[in-house]
């Protein structure tokens, strides 16, 4: 089959024509219809993110039919429209049997791990495959297991409640879900704090007010979050974009007993003003990782209800071709490319 993989750290993403892989008794193949391209996909092709074994099959958003079923799979058929899981995990340590899967010791991320979605096929197990509802397209079902469930997750983890106000700082792939699942979660207000004009005006289309941040230093930033709050600040602050600076901004704009979740990756260090930024105002600086296989059902449900729809998300696709892949990475990582690009086989 035809597959897109990275041979080696820094180098780009090549064509690869791979076996199909093999079904196991508890597993499903799904031939893939769509799979997302991820900033994380940039680190990974950077080296900045380690990957192996290599070369591997990159793509960890992914959606597709389920084409063969293990003798074992009684849950799935032959034809069912699917999203995966990409925690590929034991199912049978204390973890995994508590729900915390993204701590499971010998767990696998597809595309990172373990081969992903650039490719015709895949194979998982069956519990990682949910079903797609019929009225949600591939293409944003694929999207839907990174950038829409990890800030599902994110604002889970800030113990989002009814009526409270949210500060989404990075209004990319991530930032555009969590504006949408904010206000489904009952958020009475929500600011997203952006340099591209182009992001905000689709946030806003969804209900957030904005802040471009273009000539804004991370002060003004705030100053201008608290002036948009009255001078209380926000509850819940959700920083995506993987930078100091704005994870400074999001627990700086925290009103009382308010609640930073970091999502954003970066390997610089965070310097924090301990008295003024947290114990002053009894705030909370959670991190958050990954998410959850409950989760995804969750958030399939609110998609199927028009809670959460990405048709103005999702912009782009490009074939299996990885001359395409390269230029949208490259673009990713120049920060110039579009909401969401996916792969359609």
């Amino acid at each position: 089959m035809r597959a897109v993989r990275l041979p080696a750290a820094g180098a780009p993403v090549v064509d690869a024509d791979i076996p199909i892989p093999e079904c196991g008794p508890g597993d499903v193949l799904v031939r893939v219809r769509a799979a997302g391209i991820c900033h994380s996909d940039v680190h990974y092709r950077a080296g900045r993110s380690r990957v192996e074994p290599l070369p591997l099959t990159l793509g960890h958003e992914v959606a597709g039919e389920i084409v063969a079923v293990g003798q074992h799979v009684l849950s799935h058929n032959v034809g069912d429209a699917v999203c995966l899981h990409y925690l590929v995990t034991c199912g049978q340590c204390n973890d995994c049997l508590a729900g915390r899967e993204q701590f499971c010791a010998t767990g696998k991320m597809l595309g990172h791990f373990t081969d992903g979605g650039w490719a015709e096929y895949i194979v998982v197990p069956a519990r990682n495959a949910v079903p797609l509802p019929h009225n949600v397209p591939f293409e944003q079902g694929a999207v839907m297991m990174c950038s829409s469930a990890t800030s599902l997750h994110a604002l889970r983890k800030g113990r989002l409640k009814g009526g409270e106000s949210v500060l989404v700082v990075g209004a990319g792939g991530l930032g555009m879900s969590a504006v949408q699942l904010a206000l489904a979660l009952g958020a009475s207000d929500v600011i997203a704090v952006d340099r591209d004009p182009m992001k905000l005006a689709l946030v806003a289309t969804f209900g957030a007010r904005t802040i471009q941040a273009t000539a804004l230093s991370p002060d003004d930033v705030v100053a201008q979050v608290r002036q948009m709050t009255h001078g209380r600040g926000v509850d819940v602050a959700l920083e995506l974009v993987g930078n100091p600076d704005t994870m400074r901004t999001a627990l700086q704009s925290l009103a009382p007993l308010g609640r930073a979740v970091v999502v954003g990756l970066s390997d610089i260090s965070l310097l924090v003003d301990t008295y003024r930024d947290l114990i002053g105002r009894e705030a909370e600086l959670i991190g958050s990782n990954d998410h959850l296989l409950s989760e995804l059902y969750e958030l399939l449900e609110m998609a199927e209800k028009g809670m959460l729809d990405l048709a103005d998300v999702v912009t782009h696709t490009v074939p299996l071709q990885a001359r395409e892949i390269n230029g949208v990475l490259d673009a990713l990582d120049r920060h110039e490319a579009p909401a969401r690009t996916v792969v359609v086989p």
